[in-house]
């Protein structure tokens, strides 16, 4: 028989041994299981913390740093030590052999070659809970309000984790967001994932404002991603206000940020909107911007040697866009809604750009803001004949949408024939359906204007549809309108004769 393991003396033991072993197993059976158990609980609670193997950094070309000596999985963390210097926490985002591929999170400046390479365990995940509404976090989820630090018990994934489409709610029921024209003619429901193209100046932000004041939701979650930096103060003060900041969590990570940091923020943001839509809550997640979470990707891509594909974007920025959006909508039975709206900046005023080609396939309808509408006066801006709400039909009654479908039908017969109307060249009688567009444009564009601090029903907002359809005025008079908002407009109703 073998002699007994040391860990057996320690327990304290005294065991008969016979020469013969095979009669007496059957009866040390059972000391032989407590034995063992005691020595395995032993050794667990003098067990020698574990080994940290370092590596070093052999490379830095740009924002991409390269090390070897290490082991560590893609989305794994590690801290590179600099001289005189709080070290730099870096992310792994690929690997080629032996090299590992990392992307810092902060200023790099003042790493040298060989600097040590520190695997950080991994963590459990972000911080979420009630503590965070009316915070202001950055996209590592620290607070940049002063504010104190976070009282937030649970963690969840930055990834999220994928929900099954058989198991989704549908969407059954409208969202009201306060905004007459998207209430009437573009009604969105809850869990629906919707764009905003426009391009810079064109009033997006003030559009977004308007709707986390107004939309009937229990939590906003803003997700500020490679916007300008002083725009988040204003955002937050002016936009939001102390009202719409109590019910809100806002996630900031500017362009001045790391490509990854701007990945991270747009991440956080939809794990926040996840965790309360877990817990029943009915929650809006605005992210602005779709387009520059893309461009963190195409810049981190490019960094480490993916070949750029169609305008110089890679393949995985267009396989990342999908993973973000897909995490938005209803959850599970008995859970909540994410309804979620993306802004889609659309370069030069091209509708055609990569990223709003492949965001408009995903989403579940688009709103346009229109650069010619705005320089006219014109908010918000929203282009009626090019924005398109997919659900629609499921959500709203058949009057209201043929309501819809006749104001948008009135609508473009008057915008096709506007040049032709505007230097005098259409004779009035040639068409009675032009006629009739001429006499209703200023009843249109008094419900279709808004001033961003007046809020409309879904109820409200159809009253003043069916109105404007039902009220006709005789050309060519001045006497004052009530828009939907109820405020007087004095403006030119007739075309020329």
């Amino acid at each position: 028989m073998p002699p007994l393991p040391e860990c057996l003396a320690a327990s304290g033991k005294t065991i008969k041994v016979v020469t013969d072993p095979l009669p007496t197993i059957p009866l040390l059976g059972a000391r032989w299981r407590q034995t063992l158990a005691e020595c395995r609980e032993r050794l667990l609670q003098d067990r020698a913390p574990l080994l940290t193997v370092e590596g070093r950094l052999i490379r830095m070309v740009g924002l991409t740093l390269e090390a070897v000596g290490c082991q560590l999985p893609v989305g794994g963390r590690c801290h590179i030590l600099r001289p005189e210097r709080p070290p730099v926490e870096a992310e792994v985002v690929g690997f080629a052999g032996e090299k590992l591929f990392l992307m810092p999170t902060g200023d790099p400046r003042g790493l040298v070659p060989n600097a040590p390479v520190i695997p950080l365990p991994q963590g459990g995940g972000v911080a979420v809970g009630v503590g965070l509404l009316g915070r202001v976090l950055d996209g590592a989820g620290r607070p940049l309000d002063g504010l104190g630090p976070l009282r937030t018990p649970h963690h969840v994934s930055l990834d999220g984790q994928p929900i099954n489409p058989l198991a989704r709610r549908p969407i059954r029921e409208p969202l009201d967001v306060g905004v007459a024209a998207i209430n009437g003619l573009v009604t969105i429901g809850r869990g629906q994932r919707m764009g905003l193209f426009a391009s810079s100046g064109v009033g997006k932000s003030i559009l977004l404002g308007m709707m986390t004041r107004y939309a009937k939701a229990d939590i906003i979650v803003v997700g500020l991603i490679g916007e300008r930096g002083r725009e988040v103060q204003e955002f937050i003060e002016n936009t939001l206000g102390p009202e719409g900041l109590a019910r809100s969590v806002v996630i900031t990570t500017p362009a001045d940020h790391s490509p990854l940091m701007r990945l991270h923020g747009a991440m956080l943001a939809t794990s926040i909107a996840e965790y309360f839509r877990d817990q029943g809550q009915q929650v809006l997640l605005l992210m602005d911007s779709l387009t520059r979470f893309a461009h963190a990707q195409r810049e981190l891509a490019l960094a480490i040697g993916e070949p750029p594909a169609t305008r110089g974007y890679p393949p995985s920025v267009f396989a990342k866009v999908p993973q973000l959006v897909e995490r938005a909508g209803n959850g599970r039975s008995g859970s909540g809604s994410i309804t979620a709206f993306y802004t889609v900046l659309t370069e030069g005023d091209d509708t055609h750009d990569p990223v709003a080609d492949a965001a408009r396939a995903i989403l579940d309808g688009h709103i346009v803001l229109s650069r010619r509408l705005a320089e006219a006066g014109h908010y918000p801006a929203i282009d009626i004949e090019a924005s398109v709400s997919r659900v629609m039909n499921q959500i709203t009654t058949s009057a209201h949408q043929q309501a819809a479908q006749q104001f948008k039908q009135i609508y473009s017969l008057y915008q096709q024939n506007r040049d032709l109307i505007s230097v005098g060249a259409y004779r009035r009688g040639s068409d009675p359906r032009l006629d009739e567009a001429i006499d209703r444009q200023s009843q249109f564009r008094a419900f279709l204007q808004q001033d961003m601090f007046q809020s409309f029903s879904i109820e409200e907002s159809l009253e003043g549809l069916q109105q404007a359809l039902r009220e006709q005025q005789p050309p060519k008079t001045a006497a004052p309108v009530t828009n939907a908002a109820g405020v007087l407009r004095h403006e030119d109703r007739g075309g020329r004769s």
